[in-house]
């Protein structure tokens, strides 16, 4: 399901297996708990990759479970399940006391492309993985904190209608044009590792405190925090 490795100041954080990693109730909580995990352990210096194996980065909620409920009753209490467990999961990252980098090694779709956009810096090849938020092709409301994150993290109006009100797949090149994404120069899985693997170990190098670093990044995106029920706490040790 998902793995948390460290080296040395790296915290590596790996969604496992060839699936398309949905974020089920079991996937949730089983990331929260690696990034509690990874806070707990973190110190002066310490950095979070995110990454996963096989075609997708995540391709988004389990709707398949959502879908076998039964009823459509149970299957919108499902969804509900999902989109209320998956804002803790936002806000951890958020709160995480040092820098963090998404290592995109495929698609990632709807809350999957929330997950990435919750990092401090994002990651993609140049030569396989969209960014989708499938949200108006599958006739599903945006829940309130994606929402936020778009207009906390999206710069530009274009953007916005593209990926929301046109359901657009964004590659590579496009994703860092419109401003998405820092990095698409990166033609294999290998390859988008390796940048955000040296990009983590300079920003490792600062040995910043992560406390005031977590505080900085939330009064950056006010609304959003604000959303996810997160202040900033400015730490007074230097």
């Amino acid at each position: 399901m998902c793995t948390l490795e460290k080296r040395g100041d790296l915290f590596l954080l790996t969604l496992t297996g060839d699936d398309e990693h949905r974020f089920h109730p079991d996937t949730i909580a089983s990331v929260l708990s690696l990034l509690e995990q990874a806070k707990s352990q973190s110190t002066r210096g310490s950095v979070l990759i995110t990454t996963a194996h096989g075609k997708f980065f995540s391709n988004g909620f389990d709707l398949a479970w959502a879908q076998s409920a039964g009823s459509q009753t149970g299957a919108v209490n499902r969804m509900h399940q999902m989109v209320e467990s998956f804002k803790p999961l936002i806000a951890s990252l958020f709160e995480l006391p040092m820098p963090t980098i998404a290592a995109l090694n495929g698609h990632a779709a709807a809350s999957g492309l929330m997950f990435a956009l919750s990092h401090d810096y994002v990651f993609m090849r140049n030569d396989r993985g969209v960014l989708y938020m499938s949200e108006v092709d599958l006739g599903m409301p945006l829940p309130d904190y994606f929402a936020a994150m778009f207009a906390a993290k999206i710069g530009t109006s274009i953007a916005k209608r593209e990926m929301l009100m046109s359901g657009k797949k964004i590659r590579g090149e496009e994703a860092v044009a419109l401003g998405i994404v820092d990095s698409a120069a990166h033609d294999s899985v290998e390859g988008v590792v390796e940048a955000t693997v040296g990009l983590g170990e300079s920003l490792a190098a600062k040995k910043w405190n992560g406390e005031v670093y977590a505080s900085i990044r939330k009064s950056l995106y006010p609304g959003l925090c604000a959303v996810l029920s997160l202040t900033a706490k400015i730490a007074a040790s230097p």
